[in-house]
């Protein structure tokens, strides 16, 4: 019995780690159009009607695993758990690659990206070269078509581990915003449990977690090259400067929100590359790093940081949580947060 336990765990493990190269498992049903190429996304309801019930947009964004439909049951948890669910549109984008295309025998039109380039905003492989982070743009161009959302007041863009990566590096980039600004639409992030930022210039934290010129730049070249920093940015990002970036970064409404026990160094999903270990030992340290990091080059920094205590690296529990919700669906900023019951920097 316990030999064929064993093999069962062995057969399961081996599984979980072949899943992301045999592409993954479900595709999720919704496309929203971009020129001549397609977007997979999932919706909570139907957009292409008008819905003057609607006064908010989760955009909840997977990780590395490309798995948008446990997101999206994690955006509509948390949603439902903050009473939210009448007025709120959830949707959560899918970015594919071409082993997921392969899989899933899916049609040209469908964009796809070579292995996780998508994360940082590279350009697509087909059907066109856009940038993942255009498909976030076209997003929020959508949202903002009052003929459909004529109520819509804010758009909250979210994302937990790898996730919490790509709206950390969109905010960086992003240049989506103004077709919400223009309609009076707020936008919100929340970046929960990254195992990186992006970083404005060449200082990491030193052993006291202090911001100073990096020590070991000779030992790990790529410490400040993009999505680390500001190095070798994608194309999408052409004719702009690191501090235009920091700039427009630091003016913009976002939480970090951290899990209080998210402190394995040894997590199997943390990134433990030389760029990302310059950043901290683990993901808590790295997020409180990187705000003291922002705090001591804006003073009065508006963006708020938030300890969940009890969670580690669990997105539903940090989402669900009465911080988690606090940040996703009230004000998002530093006084409403200390309502969610969290530890606020």
């Amino acid at each position: 019995m316990r030999r064929l336990l064993v093999l069962c765990l062995a057969l399961a493990w081996g599984s979980a780690l072949a899943a992301p190269h045999e592409g993954v498992a479900r595709i999720v049903s919704d496309r929203m159009p971009i020129g001549q190429a397609q977007a997979a996304l999932q919706l909570s309801t139907d957009w292409d009607r008008p819905h003057p019930e609607i006064r908010r947009a989760l955009v909840i964004v997977h990780g590395r695993l490309r798995n948008a439909a446990t997101y999206f049951r994690s955006g509509q948890t948390a949603t439902a758990a903050a009473g939210a669910m009448a007025d709120t549109l959830v949707i959560a984008p899918q970015f594919l690659n071409e082993t997921d295309v392969q899989r899933h025998r899916l049609p040209d039109t469908l964009l796809r990206w070579q292995g996780n380039a998508w994360m940082g905003g590279e350009p697509a492989l087909g059907p066109q070269p856009l940038s993942s982070f255009a498909v976030f743009d076209a997003l929020l161009a959508r949202l903002a078509e009052r003929r459909l959302l004529p109520n819509l007041q804010e758009v909250v863009i979210a994302g937990h581990s790898g996730g919490g990566q790509v709206v950390q590096r969109y905010a960086v980039l992003g240049q989506g915003e103004q077709a919400l600004v223009a309609q009076g639409i707020r936008l919100r992030y929340v970046v929960a449990n990254p195992s990186s930022y992006a970083y404005f210039d060449t200082r990491r934290p030193d052993a006291q977690d202090q911001p100073v010129p990096f020590a070991a730049a000779a030992s790990c070249p790529d410490f400040d090259t993009w999505k680390y920093g500001m190095q070798g940015l994608p194309a999408y990002a052409a004719g702009r400067t690191a501090a235009s970036l920091e700039e427009h970064y630091a003016g913009l409404d976002l939480t970090y929100l951290l899990g209080a026990e998210d402190t394995d160094p040894n997590h199997p999903a943390l990134d433990k590359g030389c760029a990302a270990e310059a950043q901290g030992p683990y993901r808590l340290a790295r997020g409180l790093n990187y705000y003291r990091y922002l705090q001591g080059r804006h003073p009065g920094l508006r963006q708020a940081l938030i300890e969940v205590p009890g969670v580690g690296h669990n997105g539903d529990a940090i989402f669900t949580s009465p911080a988690g919700r606090q940040a996703l669906f009230g004000a998002g900023d530093q006084a409403s947060a200390r309502q969610g019951g969290g530890r606020v920097q």
